[in-house]
């Protein structure tokens, strides 16, 4: 089974789910979380195939291969992992899913962690998957070490050079990406080798600012931020609830809130975020606290800051991960926004 984009796909019964994992809770390394038992035997259509992701525990922001999984239209909801607010998107194995319309007993001869290189023991218990969410820190055991799909990233992926023609196919052949936005990301990949050359690069850059202008696009996307590096991080506590609904401000306003590096008070800007600059949209949550990745453990922001609604990271203009699926939500200081009274946007149509 090989599900595409828009497929209806009907999400196995826990006692089926349970019986592919291992006593840690886990298939092929992939943790089965807690919060996914509430859509056992409930059809959904498959948002994104997940045959590559993205690295984001390491820091490289790298692709990585992900064999035999999918992703629905399901987030984390944090409960099991002391509230963290990030949101991810949940990774689904196609041997926890069956096409709708089919019987539960037609994968009988199907063999759990087949693809794994390592011996299993298989069937663990609704109260095994609970205790493989978390651990004592080894070097501080005040703290809880918690383990998810996103602090796991490195053990059920394997490294994915961006040149790899496949993982292109892939996106085309199942939906992920039509062939113009697969073109139009390498189409930038190509610009950007000019665009960083010491005696063309000024002159590219404002060519390609001068054509995007005129056909309504986005400008270049890997500018410096401005700020003056004997100037105080500029901030704004606007209180921003979800619902609100809120203006992105300019690329030019929001570069001059962030350093050289696209920082904030530890937050980076990215290139991803500039296609959103200018457009309206309802704040979706604040974001408080959240599991950092590398260490397992929970921390809190200094300065909290918000997501919106549908505002995603589209790898549109990375160079070694093109065409990422998981759509992580940005994070945005509210000194990048600014509110609006009206619950539409400019065009009469609904924020967001």
């Amino acid at each position: 089974m090989k599900p595409q984009v828009g497929d209806w796909i009907e999400v196995r019964s826990k006692e089926e789910i349970l019986a592919t994992l291992d006593r840690n809770g886990t298939l092929d390394e992939l943790p089965f979380m807690p919060q996914m038992f509430q859509y056992c035997g409930q059809k959904f259509q498959v948002y994104k195939r997940a045959h590559k992701t993205c690295d984001t525990v390491s820091g490289v922001y790298v692709g990585r291969r992900m064999p035999d999984a999918v992703h629905l239209e399901h987030r984390c909801d944090g409960q099991a992992y002391g509230g963290c607010q990030a949101e991810c998107l949940i990774f689904w194995k196609e041997a926890w899913l069956k096409p709708v319309g089919r019987d539960a007993s037609a994968d009988v001869s199907h063999d759990p962690g087949a693809s794994s290189e390592k011996p299993r023991d298989f069937g663990c218990t609704v109260d095994d998957v609970w205790k493989g969410t978390h651990e004592k820190n080894g070097q501080d055991g005040e703290k809880i070490k918690f383990t998810c799909q996103a602090t796991q990233l490195l053990n059920y992926t394997a490294p994915l050079k961006w040149w790899d023609p496949r993982q292109y196919i892939e996106d085309y052949r199942s939906g992920n990406a039509p062939l113009a936005q697969i073109f139009n990301s390498f189409l930038f990949f190509g610009f950007t080798i000019l665009a960083r050359n010491d005696r063309w690069g000024r002159p590219a850059r404002w060519l390609y600012d001068r054509f995007q202008t005129l056909r309504g696009g986005t400008p270049y996307p890997r500018r410096k931020g401005t700020l003056p590096p004997d100037q105080p991080f500029p901030v704004a506590s606007l209180d921003l609830q979800p619902g609100d609904v809120v203006r992105v401000k300019s690329y030019e306003q929001i570069l001059a809130t962030v350093d050289q590096k696209l920082s904030n008070l530890g937050l980076n800007w990215g290139e991803e975020l500039v296609p959103y600059c200018g457009r309206t949209y309802r704040v979706r949550s604040r974001v408080e606290k959240f599991i950092d990745e590398r260490s397992g453990i929970l921390k809190k922001l200094k300065t909290p800051a918000v997501i919106l609604e549908g505002v995603t990271c589209q790898s549109r203009f990375s160079d070694k991960r093109i065409g990422c699926p998981r759509a992580i939500f940005a994070w945005w200081r509210e000194v990048w926004l600014e509110r609006v009274s009206d619950a539409k946007n400019p065009d009469g149509s609904e924020a967001g």
